[in-house]
């Protein structure tokens, strides 16, 4: 039977229960049948995948490595997937590293195919990685079948503590922010940016998003997302720009809107 979340609320309001009730929810989740299912075909087939070959030859496992990136609606993208794969990440040149979307080299780089003589579908504890990402981002999806935004906030810690953490230049990670569809979707409505904002250049908006979240959530360098308080204040902005949104007291510009700190107050 397949598990359907409880998201009776929308926003902020969707956020806090979903929140208090997270725990009990992912624990059903796991022990639903497909997702029992799935895990129980990945632990047992995938030592005997060697070669991206053998993975995109079998969709079920294929489909569990695709959603524990959030790349699922690549399943029928088989050349495509298998060229990523197979090119590994070392290569400046490799597919992967091509790609803005940088999820591509994430699951090159798990699986390494491309980087090493034996790849890591060998290692014992190799499974239980893929799978703990499976099964968290396939719980999102389902939250997400009830309301896409709370998918979203779901995803925000992961999404933003990942690129906070690499050892590249403040600019490089707004840059990765631009490239990762979802976090840049939190990031602009955040910040209640026009839909407009996406037209600008690049380095337009890279310095829109780094003055903004300066004045607004106190980032004046990126290292700041590390700190919880923040991802939480941008993740309440996020949620409340949800919220007035789908009740249709914003419409993109022409409302003036803006957010007292501290107490989740709106102000016009």
């Amino acid at each position: 039977m397949t598990f359907i979340p409880i998201v009776p609320l929308s926003g902020l309001q969707g956020w806090t229960f979903l929140s208090t009730t997270m725990e009990a929810q992912k624990d059903s989740f796991d022990k639903s049948e497909p997702v029992k299912r799935d895990a129980e075909a990945f632990r047992e087939r995938i030592s005997n995948i060697r070669s991206a070959e053998d993975l995109v030859k079998d969709r079920s496992l294929l489909s569990v490595a695709l959603t524990a990136f959030g790349l699922e609606a690549d399943i029928d993208n088989l050349f495509l997937i298998r060229k990523v794969l197979e090119d590994g990440t070392v290569s400046p040149d490799a597919l992967a590293n091509r790609f803005s979307d940088k999820r591509y080299l994430s699951l090159s780089k798990a699986f390494g195919f491309g980087d090493f003589d034996v790849p890591r579908t060998q290692l014992s504890d190799f499974p239980d990685e893929i799978l703990t990402a499976y099964s968290l981002r396939k719980f999102e999806a389902a939250v997400g079948d009830q309301d896409q935004d709370l998918r979203l906030a779901l995803s925000f810690d992961r999404e933003i503590l990942e690129i906070a953490e690499k050892k590249i230049s403040d600019t490089a990670k707004w840059f990765e922010v631009l490239g990762n569809a979802p976090l840049k979707s939190i990031i602009e409505k955040s910040l209640f940016l026009p839909s407009s904002f996406g037209n600008l250049q690049i380095d337009q908006q890279v310095d829109i998003l780094k003055g903004m979240s300066s004045t607004k959530f106190d980032v004046e360098n990126f290292d700041r997302f590390l700190d919880l308080e923040i991802r939480n204040k941008v993740r309440t902005n996020f949620l409340l720009a949800s919220q007035v949104t789908q009740s249709g007291i914003l419409d993109g510009a022409s409302t003036a809107l803006s957010l007292l700190e501290g107490n989740a107050t709106l102000r016009f």
